[in-house]
């Protein structure tokens, strides 16, 4: 089942990995070992401004010296990985760099209007830490990952794949006291980099020789191996939910393998393809064994009309609109199935 992290681990993530190993060992080692050189580490915009301290906008943001901020930031960076999997470490790299960047100037700019307009003087040192990208990584989190419900509470209320990651930004933003200025600033710069104002994405971005020469220095030190035999759909609490699990799963890896077939030839012969003829619609669900016959599958209901808001959602990530509705149409209009086609392959 496609969800808002992929497979668990860092496959493929060797930037996330370490930006979780690194800077998440010096902020233990400078709060646990040396808290005499915490000051030098300190995110002081006046020291910035006033003594043109510039050294203190690289190390105050980029080691966090709260544990608190130190421990959400990694959950999220690691829940974010699917990004660099998606689109490969040195876009990634690019969007960081980018948003942090642009995010200094954020921060100038907003102490600066709030002192302006509030009369409120903000204090001068700033939570420390890569906490801006991190923040500015929900602009993408928001506008490319679907949404798909787990459990319908009450109403309109519902926990979805979603969830927990927002409710670990917003422990962070409610984290310290003037965090709420590097949040702001990170989302401004994340919107400003996703939606590529100004063409920022082409400035602020890492070279190519650059990309390769950290990818051979660095990537092995932090390339991790790919994970086998984990259980992408998590068992149920009796036999029969587990056995019906067990059946989705193995649905959604025969049609994958399918779909992986079918766009090799469609890159050898060209044209639109047929989905409807190639991926038969999923066959209904038993919740009690696994006896499937012809009549079970002759009964299989026909796909239903494909959902313009799920076309939109898959036009949003950059696919075509034929290739959605194609895919949505092959699913039986599942937006997890879809996207996993169209994204593995």
């Amino acid at each position: 089942m496609f969800t808002s992290t992929g497979s668990s681990g860092l496959y493929k993530a060797p930037l996330s990995k370490g930006l979780l190993l690194v800077p998440s060992a010096l902020s233990l080692l400078l709060t646990l070992l040396l808290p005499h050189c915490q000051k030098l580490f300190l995110y002081d915009l006046h020291a910035v401004k006033n003594d043109f301290q510039i050294w203190r906008l690289i190390c105050g943001r980029v080691i966090c010296l709260d544990l608190k901020d130190t421990f959400c930031s990694s959950l999220l960076i690691y829940n974010f990985r699917i990004f660099e999997r998606r689109y490969g470490s040195r876009k990634f790299a690019s969007f960081l760099l980018g948003s942090w960047v642009l995010s200094a100037m954020f921060d100038v700019v907003l102490v600066e209007a709030v002192q302006y307009l509030f009369g409120v003087t903000v204090a001068s040192n700033l939570p420390s830490g890569f906490l801006a990208p991190v923040f500015a990584l929900f602009v993408p989190f928001y506008g490319s990952i679907p949404r798909v419900q787990v459990v319908h509470i009450v109403g309109p209320l519902s926990i979805t794949n979603k969830t927990l990651i927002y409710i670990l930004g917003l422990q962070l933003f409610t984290s310290g006291s003037y965090i709420w200025i590097v949040a702001i600033s990170g989302l401004i710069s994340g919107m400003c980099y996703d939606r590529k104002v100004f063409q920022v994405h082409q400035v602020l971005c890492i070279p190519g020789r650059m990309a390769q020469f950290f990818s051979w220095a660095l990537e092995p030190i932090f390339s991790s191996s790919e994970p086998t035999g984990e259980a992408r759909v998590g068992m149920g609490a009796t036999v029969d939910i587990q056995r019906q699990q067990r059946m989705e799963q193995l649905d959604r890896q025969l049609m994958l393998s399918q779909f992986a077939q079918v766009r090799r030839q469609r890159q050898q012969q060209g044209g639109m393809i047929n989905w409807n003829r190639l991926f038969p619609p999923l066959r209904q669900r038993r919740n009690i064994n696994y006896q499937d016959g012809p009549r079970s599958e002759r009964r299989a209901s026909p796909p239903l009309e494909v959902s313009e808001e799920q076309v939109a959602r898959l036009m949003e990530m950059g696919f075509s609109r034929g290739d959605a509705l194609e895919a949505l149409r092959a699913s039986n209009n599942d937006l997890n199935v879809a996207t996993n086609f169209l994204l593995q392959h």
